[in-house]
């Protein structure tokens, strides 16, 4: 028991750069303090002392913050930093290297009975408020973002996030969350909602440019009289409307053709006539 305490404070000093010393370890670190009572009560558990082992965890719970039930199985150099608010159900296995962060439940759905909580393989990381439920296995070196809710087992050198949990890296490379036919790669409905609605509000602006130069185009165009079909022609500045304009056309031809009719009456004529013969007619004294 005490080498692997020595085990887990050397395991601490590597990983957790604000541990200076093994005494601070050993009294300020509530993960350190809970994974060596665990050892003790799980050694009661397993020895049919159950109701002691059960007593004890509760104790260590109300001083660390941190609930390891000690039936659980906890491996070498467990680091379960800050701690505050861990839940490790009854038959969870957590094997060696792992590390825990604050806020992490390791528990069941309420729908198995026997085995019914996780196994965590080697050097796994369980980020902060994660969730892992279930008889289901997180696979040596994965990852469990903060947050997320994993119900399905993760493979190896995988990276999980998000609700529920889907696999975004595995072996170092992306994987594309967009395929239907895998459950941890399930696709977010919110983030298609939101590319869906960019690629509306694209085509919005494509449209809102397109009747932005017809406008222009109609406006720099000279006017014609007439206007295209489907469309009400601009009025510019100092022109008159059409029925307007129409209007003073028409008053301009009939006003023309008026003129044309006097001259063809008799009067005109005799009218013309006369101014003819008086400029023709020689001036007295000539």
């Amino acid at each position: 028991m005490f080498k692997k305490l020595r085990e887990d404070i050397r395991a601490v000093k590597a990983s957790d750069p604000a541990a200076t010393s093994s005494i601070t370890i050993f009294f300020c670190y509530p993960g350190i303090q809970a994974t060596a009572a665990h050892r003790f009560e799980n050694w009661l558990w397993r020895h049919g002392r159950r109701g002691i082992a059960r007593f004890l965890s509760q104790v260590t719970r109300f001083f660390t913050g941190i609930e390891i039930h000690p039936g659980a199985t906890l491996g070498r150099r467990v680091f379960i930093d800050h701690g505050m608010g861990v839940i490790i159900g009854e038959t969870a296995v957590v094997a060696d290297d792992v590390t825990i962060f604050q806020g992490v439940t390791l528990g069941g759905t309420g729908k198995e009975h026997g085995k019914r909580h996780p196994n965590v393989d080697e050097g796994a990381v369980i980020g902060v408020g994660a969730s892992v439920l279930g008889n289901i296995t997180i696979g040596a070196r994965s990852k469990v973002g903060g947050g997320a809710v994993v119900v399905d087992n993760v493979p190896e050198d995988c990276t999980v996030v998000g609700i529920p949990g889907r696999v975004v890296w595995q072996n170092g490379m992306r994987i594309c969350p967009a395929d239907p036919h895998r459950r941890d790669l399930m696709p977010d409905p919110l983030e298609m909602q939101i590319e869906e609605l960019l690629e509306r509000v694209a085509q919005l602006e494509e449209h809102t440019k397109e009747l932005l130069g017809a406008k222009l185009e109609a406006e720099l165009t000279p006017y014609s009289g007439t206007a295209p079909v489907g469309t009400e022609p601009v009025k510019r500045a100092g022109e008159l409307p059409i029925v307007e304009a129409k209007v003073s056309t028409e008053k301009a031809v009939a006003m023309k053709a008026s003129e044309t009719e006097d001259d063809s009456t008799p009067f005109r004529m005799f009218a013309k006539k006369n101014t003819t013969e008086t400029t023709d007619k020689p001036e007295r004294g000539e």
